[in-house]
């Protein structure tokens, strides 16, 4: 393999990592745009009960996203095979800890761990996710804790939030401002 195409090879692989970077700060911090911009408009979602178009899995997340969910979406061990120019195997592990009221009104806290089997395009020079299966590889329910976070987190402040009160937003329109 000659060295532009090496160059291109790393820097394909580091898109498509940023990328998934992207999806963990969009659906922990409830940012809608940020989501969206790790799939294409036409992609699909078997994520967990829901399965089909994106767009569907979008307004689920955009309901959840009402309820003032915790979230921590962490990924490693990501294995990525191209399989064209502009087409990738993508395997990732996570780990999510989800914290959120039921519709019952119930608080319940899970912390998952599993893969995103994902086939990524490149389309106009950009990798987002085309098709997602979300492979569930531990299920573990756990006691939600009963205080506040606000009495649980004492002096560990800021906590983080949604967007775009949570103080990434205050760093990236800060940095926006410098370039």
């Amino acid at each position: 393999m000659d060295n532009d195409r090496r160059l291109t090879e790393l820097l394909d692989r580091e898109a498509i990592r940023d990328c998934l970077y992207r999806y963990c700060r969009g659906i922990d911090r409830a940012d809608e745009a940020t989501l969206r911009s790790t799939y294409w408009p036409d992609a699909t979602d078997r994520h967990g009960r829901y399965s089909g178009p994106v767009e569907g899995f979008f307004q689920w997340a955009l309901e959840t996203f009402k309820t003032g969910p915790r979230n921590i979406h962490q990924v490693s061990n990501i294995l990525i095979t191209f399989t064209s120019e502009t087409g990738a195997a993508v395997e990732s592990y996570f780990n999510a800890l989800q914290r959120g009221t039921a519709g019952d009104g119930r608080v319940s806290q899970v912390l998952l761990a599993g893969r995103y089997c994902d086939r990524f395009d490149k389309r106009d020079g950009e990798w987002r996710v085309s098709e997602r299966v979300v492979v569930y590889d531990w299920v573990e329910e756990q006691v939600a804790p009963e205080a506040t976070e606000q009495v649980r987190f004492g002096l560990r402040q800021p906590i983080g939030g949604a967007c775009p009160s949570d103080p990434v937003y205050a760093l990236l329109s800060r940095a926006a401002g410098e370039m």
